[in-house]
């Protein structure tokens, strides 16, 4: 999904008029001024296509996912760091990462491209109904996937296994615990590397204080990374004031 957008540049400029009541002097006395510029920020989302599985919610290594429910789908919260796992984890790819761009001349041009994220493998390795448990009330079958679960007329739940992908969606919205998945998931894609410049670095912490998995230390004045501790978020890169730490994007 590519997304292009355009705003007059003097609209912007009365935005930021119209948001400068709080200030001492009059709006009429304020004159914004806004130069040419480019913005750069990516974003993670999840669309209503969530089918509550919450694998998302459960592979989040820093807890930055509100949980799914039968009345609503899983939902980012303020606290997550881009490290995409959640992305390559969704069996539906409800869940997107968006790049956004907004580049200031003439106009204000605002661009939105949803970035292409491999997937991890799913396998289901066992799933049970309790027919004792089960109401036949019908709210698995409204989230599978793939149609693997049904609920016959005047009859109990039952599963095609060669249809069940083992989301786990059924099991999540069941509200009698009905239905048991296990399931098996593949390991994370890398899809970025983390690029160090030792001659930049000026030893201050700042990554190892913000790290949100305890992936990166100081040892002697020296970075020491924890490769298989880093999930490829953005923390240490963003917050390095010296730009010593670098995530780039792996080629396809």
């Amino acid at each position: 999904m590519d997304i292009v957008f355009k705003k007059k540049k003097d609209a912007l400029v009365n935005e930021v008029v119209a948001k400068s009541s709080d200030f001492e002097h009059s709006v009429e006395d304020f004159k914004a001024e806004i130069e040419n510029c480019s913005l750069g920020q990516k974003f993670i989302t999840i669309s209503p296509e969530c089918v509550r599985c919450n694998l998302c919610v459960e592979e989040c290594p820093v807890n930055a996912i509100d949980n799914a429910k039968l009345t609503k789908p899983a939902k980012i919260l303020e606290n997550c760091v881009k490290c995409e796992i959640c992305a390559q984890t969704c069996p539906v790819n409800a869940v997107k990462v968006i790049e956004s761009t907004s580049d200031l001349d003439e106009d204000v041009t605002y661009k939105l491209n949803t970035m292409k994220v491999p997937h991890r493998t799913l396998r289901m390795e066992k799933i049970c109904v309790d027919k004792d448990k089960c109401t036949s009330c019908g709210d698995c079958v409204k989230f599978c996937p793939t149609g693997a679960i049904k609920v016959p007329e005047g009859e109990k739940a039952v599963v095609d296994l060669d249809a069940c992908i083992g989301c786990g969606a059924c099991a999540n919205v069941c509200g009698e615990d009905a239905v048991t998945v296990i399931r098996r998931m593949g390991n994370v894609f890398k899809t970025k590397d983390l690029v160090v410049d030792d001659d930049a670095c000026v030893a201050c912490g700042v990554c190892e204080e913000n790290c949100p998995v305890d992936a990166i230390r100081l040892e002697d004045d020296k970075i020491i990374f924890s490769e298989d501790k880093c999930i490829l978020c953005e923390v240490c890169s963003k917050k390095c004031p010296v730009s010593a730490l670098k995530l780039e994007r792996l080629p396809k």
